[in-house]
């Protein structure tokens, strides 16, 4: 074809309905919650283990958006951690692929990813840093997880998923039954609907969520770690947060990247929330 011919547009890739994610919290579903809630995407929110909690999005914007389920999950991923002093592992899988991300603080996240006929396509040192920064035994587990990154022709993605869980449950690790890896998004939703301790999230407004996170500072579940918890090094995080933030969603605009963009305006209104804490505080 010539360089001066106009070139046909490519259809969009069709959506893949396999995929699916779940989002892993070391932390108690109240402290969750509120900062969930900030990502502005509907969600279901169940405990999932002593101290774990296990977020399961009833959205699905990678079917619309053409944006691969990996990228959106690494996005949400770092925004619920940069939010927030625990840990965030996003699980997520599609026709052809399945991976883990981990997000924590500001750190740079860390994944691992195999094709869907299980052969990995990751570094070993990243389940290393996993194992490390979630304090897994240094020895047995990181020996477990080390045998997920060699070639087994008996073990798919899933395979592989539920693989990490295992040695995840050594950790306190114990998702509810039907959160199953590999699973549709539909069908998990369904499973964590029949959950009784099942929480659905909704953005209902700038109001309701500073008032969710005050709540949660004045029960001390985060406490001090928090953005507006009233000290010099938590304004500084705040102010760290916006200069962060901002970048960051530019960055996500002009990827057309909307796990990104909500990771950067998490960030944003985190850090914003915190430097306006002591003017929206309801004073007695």
């Amino acid at each position: 074809m010539s360089p001066h011919e106009p070139q046909t547009p490519q259809p969009p890739a069709p959506p893949d309905r396999a995929a699916g994610a779940l989002l892993l919290c070391r932390a108690e579903p109240e402290a969750v919650g509120p900062v969930a809630r900030l990502l502005r995407e509907r969600m279901l929110l169940a405990r999932a283990g002593p101290r774990w909690s296990v977020l399961v999005p009833e959205g699905k914007p990678w079917l619309h958006g053409g944006e691969p389920v990996g990228r959106v999950l690494t996005g949400w991923a770092t925004a619920l951690a940069v939010g927030a002093p625990w840990p965030v592992l996003a699980l997520w899988w599609d026709a052809d692929h399945g991976g883990c991300i981990l997000a924590s603080g500001f750190r740079r996240p860390v994944g691992y990813e195999w094709l869907a006929n299980g052969t990995p396509v990751g570094e070993a040192e990243a389940m290393r840093a996993l194992a490390a920064r979630l304090g897994l035994d240094p020895v047995l587990d990181l020996q477990s997880l080390d045998v997920l990154t060699k070639p087994d022709s008996d073990a798919d993605a899933r395979a592989r998923l539920r693989g990490l869980l295992a040695v995840l449950t050594r950790a306190g690790v114990a998702l509810p039954a039907g959160l199953t890896p590999g699973e549709p998004a539909d069908r998990l939703r369904e499973a964590a609907l029949a959950r009784p301790d099942a929480q659905p999230l909704e953005w209902s407004g700038w109001r309701h969520a500073v008032r969710a996170e005050l709540d949660v500072v004045e029960r001390g579940s985060l406490g001090p770690w928090l953005p507006w918890a009233g000290t010099s090094r938590a304004r500084a995080l705040a102010l760290a947060q916006v200069t962060a933030g901002l970048p960051l969603t530019a960055w996500g605009v002009r990827r057309h990247s909307g796990g990104w963009i909500a990771a950067g305006a998490l960030l944003v209104a985190h850090g914003a929330l915190g430097l306006a804490y002591d003017l929206m505080r309801p004073r007695d």
